[in-house]
């Protein structure tokens, strides 16, 4: 009897502790309008540090343009800070086209309609707190 109580009790200690360290997450949704056209794809990417930001994503994807916009939604993400930028890869060569001097040719847009004034938007432009289930939307 004696072993069957230490059993039960390394079960519920083992329950608890895990439901200690499990974290919520939550559901970011973001929806690309004004497109210019269909062709080609939508790269959009989710940034959870300053110091990645528009160098290397937390998650991405590639989506299908379709009424010359996309809609995807990244799922499991934890409560934080998050960025987004999205490029209409048109050409679909898998790359954001620029002209000799730098400026993109295709279409980007960053969450927050962050800009960048001679140069890339800032973090603290796009960033936004991630605490519930969110729905933003990106106009290029």
């Amino acid at each position: 009897m004696n072993t069957l109580v230490k059993i039960a009790v390394a079960i519920i200690i083992s329950i608890m502790s895990t439901n200690i360290y499990a974290q919520e997450t939550f559901k970011l949704t973001i929806q690309v309008e004004n497109a210019d056209s269909n062709d080609g794809q939508m790269f959009v990417s989710v940034y959870n540090k300053e110091a990645n930001f528009l160098n290397t994503s937390y998650k991405g994807v590639k989506s299908k343009i379709t009424n010359n916009g996309c809609v995807v939604t990244f799922e499991g993400l934890p409560e934080g800070t998050y960025a987004v930028s999205i490029f209409h890869d048109e050409n679909d060569n898998g790359t954001l086209d620029s002209n000799f001097v730098g400026i993109p040719k295709e279409d980007y847009g960053c969450s927050n309609d962050a800009r960048g004034f001679m140069g890339p938007p800032k973090w603290e432009d796009a960033k936004f707190d991630l605490k519930t289930d969110k729905t933003i939307t990106i106009k290029l």
